[in-house]
């Protein structure tokens, strides 16, 4: 099966759209996401998001005013996004595939999103792509958004506290390295887990972008969520400041499920 073929089949049976907004837990990726974005939309923004998957994040910016180019690269993400889509919602949504956006112009973004192929691109090669065909379509003082999946959080959640994959038997097929816990992963694996050292290694030269944040977008929030999902209005309130508070700090930005980095285009 080609790596096309499984992350298909994994959206074909997984619910994207509600991992972001069903659950207390859930929102808060997205809701510190849409904050960093709203930092930078100014009025009438054009903004393409790579990896659209069911489109809670085009049709939001869409409904504040801004237009939007969204590329998904799944048929039944594309069918759930149109479905959720309003006449009055500037969006155009095409099928595509991150390595190749050969149908934009450069320049031609104010913000690119690129929030769902670095998940699912496993080779230096292939992700080298993708940053570079996002920062290419993006105006010079443009924002590129990228987001990958980090390994400790998942260790952490998925291994030790669910127990959704057995840690030695990843050990022992050399997917986890023993000493230092490092993940290495394959399409079959569907996510592609890295730390915040691989990706400041993969961003290495490139001149071309200078860095505004980095940011964990949900820490903590998914190893607690049973917590989380059953607070009240009031205290998740408290914990989605407190979240703002640290989810840039460099003591405590290691331990989180998705991560964002926050680049501006400084040259052509």
């Amino acid at each position: 099966m080609t790596a096309e073929n499984i992350i298909t089949t994994y959206y074909e049976n997984y619910d994207e759209k509600g991992r972001l907004s069903s659950k207390k837990t859930g929102q808060v990726e997205f809701l510190t996401t849409m904050r960093y974005i709203e930092k930078y939309l100014t009025p009438n923004s054009k903004v393409l998001e790579i990896g659209a998957g069911t489109g809670q994040y085009s049709r939001t910016i869409a409904d504040m005013g801004h237009k939007v180019e969204a590329l998904e690269l799944v048929p039944h993400n594309i069918h759930i996004f149109k479905e959720a889509m309003k006449p009055e919602q500037d969006i155009k949504i095409i099928q595509g595939n991150a390595l190749d956006l050969s149908m934009y112009n450069d320049n031609q973004f104010d913000i690119t999103l690129l929030f769902g192929p670095l998940y699912h691109l496993f080779t230096d090669e292939d992700k080298h792509k993708a940053i570079s065909e996002a920062i290419r379509v993006t105006k010079l003082g443009g924002i590129i958004f990228a987001a990958y999946c980090i390994s400790d959080g998942s260790i952490i959640d998925v291994g030790f506290q669910r127990k959704l994959l057995d840690i030695n038997d990843y050990i022992k097929r050399e997917k986890i390295n023993p000493g230092t816990f490092d993940t290495f992963s394959e399409s079959e694996d569907v996510f592609e887990l890295v730390r915040k050292q691989d990706i400041d290694r993969l961003m290495e030269g490139y001149n071309i972008v200078e860095r505004l944040h980095y940011v964990a977008t949900d820490m903590l929030t998914k190893i607690m969520c049973n917590t989380i999902d059953t607070m009240d209005d009031e205290t998740f309130a408290l914990y989605l400041k407190y979240h703002y508070a640290i989810c840039e700090r460099e003591d405590m930005i290691g331990v989180t499920h998705h991560s964002l980095d926050i680049m501006r285009k400084i040259t052509k």
